[in-house]
């Protein structure tokens, strides 16, 4: 097949992901690879496996992630770019449309905003159970988890949850040593490692070059683009957790209010495609179109840059049984960091009367027993915000 039409078959098929794929990370790799790899064999089943856990090792979406390493591997470099562009533009498209529609009104006392926050409480204690049982499970674990819950809600600052994920690291590398290390192949990669060396090194240049222009340049855009890189940067662990980081990029900062950040995330649950598009709604509310663009290009490119950047390698990496002992400590704090951020700014704004706790309570029942898809569980929200209000 030819390059070009190899790419358009890509977008094709990424965009219909992007439109159809609710309900989560988890979710989206179930959808992948249904048609990645059962409809379309892009992939055999090991092939898969490997990229997914590669990209569970990685900081940034997961399931974007997913999504970019079988577009390089299925036409190179533009591939990955061009299947993260299929499965993205959807709910950014969405997104932006729901801030434009926001802007210029006052919603902090809006009953269905108020209903948005209290679906977000009820989606987040969904992904801290999950996450909990998964990367939380003993002793060891749950312990790393409540001290960084406990030291991220007393010390809340951006600098705190990057050096609790190096230390959680460390720990993690010592505790759990002895892992075992899963049984590979060697992916098969379009990409030399000259290249992804190259990658590597824009990751991190731009990670440590970035803090210092916006202190020395003072334009929006590019303070924008250093929060927003940083957040898709640092973020372990799958979209729920860019929460606490972009609340305490764009908040305290003044350039959206704590209102508008929770109700935008409350309705980044209602759309399809990966939850980092919640960057294209507060690119909006702070710079119209153009914000949302420098926002989503600035959240995602770590991911792109890390992927390209890691696959060459990866097959040494799962070899390392420092590294995968260094993953299990980083991913307990993990479920800590997103403990906290349930606290605050979660809890303590949206949960304001007992009314509000049966509503959460209500929908955590939609969520996780009954099994309702989110967008059916963000509507009942914004009504029952409305009755309650």
């Amino acid at each position: 097949m030819s390059k070009p039409r190899a790419l358009l078959e890509i977008l094709a098929v990424s965009a219909k992901l992007g439109v159809t794929s609710f309900g989560g990370p988890i979710a989206h790799l179930g959808y992948f690879h249904n048609e990645y790899i059962r409809r379309r064999k892009w992939l055999n089943e090991q092939d898969y496996a490997d990229i997914v856990a590669l990209c569970q090792f990685l900081p940034g979406p997961a399931s974007s992630q997913v999504g970019i390493a079988v577009g390089i591997v299925r036409a190179g470099m533009l591939g990955g770019l061009t299947a993260w562009l299929g499965f993205t533009l959807p709910s950014v498209i969405a997104l932006v449309l729901f801030a434009l529609l926001l802007q210029g009104f006052d919603i902090g006392s809006t009953g269905w905003i108020h209903g948005l926050k209290i679906v977000a409480v009820a989606i987040v204690v969904q992904a801290i159970l999950g996450m909990g049982q998964k990367l939380a499970p003993d002793r060891n674990r749950a312990t790393i988890a409540v001290l960084v819950a406990a030291v991220t809600v007393l010390w809340q600052t951006a600098i705190s949850q990057v050096l609790l994920i190096g230390i959680a690291g460390i720990v993690g590398m010592f505790l759990y040593k002895n892992t075992s290390i899963p049984n590979t192949t060697s992916l098969s990669i379009p990409i030399s490692r000259s290249v992804a060396m190259l990658s590597l090194g824009v990751f991190f240049g731009l990670l440590i070059l970035l803090p210092s222009l916006r202190q020395m340049v003072h334009v929006q855009w590019l303070s924008m683009f250093d929060s927003f890189y940083r957040s898709g940067s640092l973020v372990f662990g799958g979209g729920h957790v860019v929460l606490p980081m972009l609340e305490r990029e764009v908040v305290p900062t003044g350039w959206v209010s704590k209102s508008d950040f929770l109700a935008g995330y409350g309705a980044a649950q209602a759309v399809p495609g990966p939850l980092f598009t919640f960057a294209a709604y507060l690119g909006t509310m702070i710079g119209g179109v153009k914000g949302a663009i420098i926002a989503t290009t600035a959240i995602f490119l770590p991911a792109y840059l890390l992927v390209v950047g890691a696959l060459p390698f990866w097959h040494t990496l799962r070899k390392s049984a420092k590294v995968q002992g260094a993953l299990v400590g980083i991913n307990a704090a993990v479920v800590g960091i997103l403990l906290a951020a349930l606290y605050n700014p979660l809890w303590i704004t949206a949960i304001l009367a007992p009314v509000d706790f049966v509503l959460a309570m209500i929908l955590f029942v939609m969520l996780v027993f009954w099994k309702l898809p989110p967008w059916v569980v963000v509507i009942a929200g914004a009504v029952g915000g409305m009755l309650i209000s």
